[in-house]
């Protein structure tokens, strides 16, 4: 939310952290489900047919209603750049249209983390629940040196750098890390806590998440190997220690902040807020005629005090979308989520 409200008056990569952070609790809460699955086959003695139509039913009921609602809504509004995309909306393919016109979508090309999230599906719960348990880890590993080398191609190809950034294959070592996890917490658990417990892994994966920052953020050009090709691993790599340290439980007080009612809550509505921030604002893309700035205006019109600082509009676009996602959830979400129970695995 701030890096696409704030612009350039951020200096630092908040919103690809965000993405970051996004896609390693993904991979770690899906592999968590898929080796449980796997399991539960196993002592069963069943196929893993059962697995694969409850995992992708259950997905599907929490992502889709609410996303194609929100697609249609916006096409019969002519919401930028929605029409011109509506197909690849559709089929969760618009990082292929940013990597093919080598363009964002204005104010809904973040729904390219949503397409690559989409795609990382496809494929993998297949790949894991028909991966021996033996050798799963193996292949966790084996997914992230995959993204790496071919970002390590692409860059020396000197490939578009949004191709990196937006497709699939070249996430998969933030996926992966998560699944890593996942495995740890599931098959060591003992190591799993004195890792993620470890003041020395959650401090020096900042140190060096920072160290890597300055280097990125000071080296000429601005891509270079830095934020094409080690960016997302060492990104990824924090990522996992605060995901980590978070599923065992912090300390105060981010324990008080992280678990009250307000932050609890704000995670149930959160996919919504991801997916209407950027329609409520967006630095580079909004109009000023949109009605969200022209209620804005109005409002500093009257109020002049309103534009004495940037926090009253942040707080004002923050309140729009909390707004906009409770609706979502109570609406549209938890009414066809509650579906979910029908389907347990």
């Amino acid at each position: 939310m701030l890096d696409h409200w704030l612009g350039e008056a951020n200096p630092f990569p908040l919103g690809y952290f965000g993405v970051n952070l996004f896609f390693v609790l993904s991979g770690f809460l899906i592999t968590r489900i898929l080796i449980h699955s796997q399991q539960r086959d196993t002592e069963l003695g069943r196929g893993h047919g059962h697995s694969l139509k409850v995992f992708f039913i259950r997905r599907n009921l929490r992502i889709w209603p609410v996303y194609y609602l929100t697609i249609l809504i916006l096409a019969l509004v002519h919401f930028q750049g929605v029409r011109l995309s509506f197909w690849w909306l559709i089929t969760y393919t618009t990082n292929f249209w940013i990597v093919i016109h080598q363009s964002w979508l204005g104010a809904i090309d973040h729904l390219w983390s949503l397409a690559v999230e989409e795609q990382y599906y496809l494929f993998f719960p297949f790949l894991l629940l028909f991966t021996p348990e033996r050798y799963l880890l193996r292949m966790l590993w084996s997914l992230i040196g995959l993204s790496v080398v071919l970002r390590i191609l692409l860059f020396a190809t000197h490939a578009p750098w949004m191709t990196q950034f937006v497709m699939m294959p070249t996430c998969l070592d933030a996926f992966g890390l998560g699944g890593i996890l996942a495995w740890l917490i599931v098959y060591r658990k003992e190591a799993f806590e004195r890792l993620v417990m470890s003041n020395a892994f959650l401090l020096g994966s900042f140190v060096l998440y920072i160290v890597h920052l300055y280097v990125m953020l000071t080296v000429e050009p601005n891509r270079n190997l830095f934020t094409d090709v080690t960016d997302r691993f060492i990104t990824s790599v924090f990522c996992a220690a605060i995901i980590g340290r978070a599923v065992l439980g912090f300390g105060q007080p981010l324990k008080a902040i992280l678990e009250n009612r307000v932050a609890t809550y704000l995670g149930q509505i959160s996919y919504g807020l991801y997916l209407f921030h950027n329609i409520v604002f967006n630095y580079y893309h909004t109009q000023p005629t949109f009605p969200t700035l022209r209620v804005w205006n109005k409002a500093v019109s009257i109020v002049p005090f309103l534009n004495s600082t940037p926090l009253f509009q942040l707080a004002y676009f923050y309140a729009l979308t909390v707004l906009l996602a409770a609706l979502s959830w109570h609406l549209v979400e938890k009414p066809i989520n509650s579906l979910k129970g029908k389907f347990s695995y």
